[in-house]
């Protein structure tokens, strides 16, 4: 369990009860929710979906025993091999999907309406298989491209001159396909790569493989990593290198993992003075005093809280009702957790749910909207098929809180902008993620990248700039001689022949 995932519930229920607040979405209607946490195995993935589907514990399929109250969309989490596996079931029923949360739609006000329909909307990174309309029909997903994510990273790297760079990626479709652009991007700007380790896609990663990576990754004399894609077995690699690393590193890392929260903290830090690239998202207001506000007494349902109460807040605690007695710490709010263990501001992802929670209940809108202009005299009664929906998904365009516009359809998808953060480890590992500049890939050529220079924190082991060179540059009267099978970075420097001199 990571404080960072259950921001995404937060976000959720915030989006939910913003629209139902909203007299202009879906009037006389409310919508209700449904949490699932599920394991991450394919036994669990499945048999979490058909409970969704079913209402029942038992799975059987084709069959349902929920009666007024039907689920609308599902949303399916960060991760594309969840999205996948819950896809593929929901491509037999023809359900819309948008990529890891049950939204409901509960009738009000004597509204009788049925839906029956389920979208399965994903909220992590931009997948290119997830937008395959072939194998996943009825799947959506809410974040931008990273279109140009490996052009900002190489951009930064000719900005600080590091020419020797190591990559670390996950060994799979995605790790291929950003190790192709980064490798295209760094040929073309005379950057080469120092080492590749490419780790496998698995929850076990052998104690063999985990040394072998660490070893490559901290003999090489690349100052400078890029990490893309944490998942469990990058995770080892990571913890391995705070426990024994005696070589600093810069590391360059997709916000995707969060490592303010997700890395247990150790006295000499060395994720300190990393670079982060994060998705640019306005903040929506309100959300902080949302979290601020979300208390045990407010939302009695939720065990966590009680369980954070408990834990940090000197609660007395029902553990068979999972509920708080009383006792408990005066003002106490989630503001007050220790080790900033939650970010009081929406992360990149909690964005992407609240856009998804709109995104389907926009949807719904202009579905309700053209059944009544089809049928007037229903009296607002709807019955209507899974598919009915996709029409309104594919082509829903709308503005959010932030007043920025989003669409589903990934025919129309924007290209994601950056903030470029860097780590700052405090005292107690209180770590903190300071914007130190932006990449903009729209911007006029030359400009894309703005960076504050004077503020960037480096990793601990640098007093200055760190150089990452294969080589070091030649001083006057010697020249370049390649060395035998390595890249163009590394070279020798050799006196230039009698009566010659180097040009540069």
């Amino acid at each position: 369990f990571k404080l960072r995932s259950y921001q995404f519930s937060l976000a959720f229920i915030f989006a939910i009860e913003e629209i139902n607040r909203n007299s202009h979405i879906l009037p006389n209607t409310s919508l209700g929710f449904e949490l699932y946490n599920v394991k991450s195995n394919q036994w669990d993935i499945l048999q979490e979906t058909f409970i969704c589907l079913t209402g029942m514990r038992i799975n059987i399929p084709n069959y349902t025993c929920r009666r007024e109250k039907k689920a609308a969309a599902l949303l399916t989490g960060i991760s594309w091999e969840t999205s996948a596996q819950i896809g593929r079931l929901l491509n037999l029923y023809k359900y819309p999907q948008v990529r890891n949360i049950a939204v409901r739609k509960q009738e009000t006000h004597n509204k009788l309406q049925t839906f029956q329909m389920f979208s399965n909307i994903n909220f992590g990174q931009f997948d290119s298989i997830l937008s395959d309309r072939g194998q996943f029909s009825s799947l959506y997903q809410t974040a931008p491209r990273d279109t140009f994510l490996s052009h900002g990273i190489v951009t930064l790297m000719v900005y600080f001159s590091w020419t020797w760079v190591g990559l670390v990626l996950i060994d799979d479709h995605n790790g291929a396909e950003i190790l192709s652009e980064l490798r295209g991007e760094m040929d073309r700007n005379k950057v080469c790569v120092a080492f590749v380790e490419m780790t496998p896609d698995t929850w076990i990663y052998s104690g063999y493989k985990l040394r072998t990576s660490l070893k490559q990754i901290l003999k090489s004399s690349a100052n400078v990593v890029v990490i893309c894609d944490v998942t469990k077995s990058l995770y080892g690699i990571i913890i391995h290198t705070e426990i024994h690393s005696v070589i600093w590193k810069v590391w360059i890392i997709k916000s995707q993992w969060d490592v303010t929260t997700d890395v247990p903290y150790f006295v000499f830090d060395p994720f300190h003075g990393s670079i982060i690239f994060a998705q640019h998202h306005d903040e929506i207001s309100d959300f902080r005093k949302f979290i601020q506000t979300y208390n045990p007494s407010k939302y009695p349902e939720d065990y966590i809280l009680a369980f954070l109460w408990t834990r940090y807040f000197n609660c007395s605690f029902s553990g068979h009702e999972c509920k708080i007695l009383g006792n408990c710490l005066p003002n106490a709010s989630l503001e007050m957790l220790p080790g900033n263990a939650l970010e009081m501001d929406m992360t990149e992802e909690s964005y992407n749910v609240y856009n998804s929670v709109y995104g389907v209940a926009h949807s719904l809108h202009e579905m309700n909207l053209k059944q009544v202009q089809i049928h007037p005299h229903r009296n607002g009664e709807v019955n209507t098929y899974p598919w009915k929906l996709h029409p309104y998904l594919k082509n829903i365009h709308f503005k959010n809180g932030a007043g920025n516009l989003m669409v589903l359809d990934s025919k129309w998808k924007l290209d994601a902008k950056y903030d470029i953060l860097n780590l700052w480890n405090f005292p107690d590992g209180l770590r903190q993620k300071l914007k130190v500049g932006t990449f903009s890939p729209k911007a006029p050529q030359g400009q894309e990248l703005f960076l504050s220079d004077h503020m960037i924190q480096w990793a601990i082991g640098f007093t200055e700039l760190p150089r990452s060179v294969c080589s070091e540059s030649c001083v006057p009267g010697f020249r370049k001689s390649l060395q035998e099978g390595k890249t163009a970075c590394c070279y020798d420097c050799t006196p230039c022949p009698e009566n010659e001199i180097s040009n540069e």
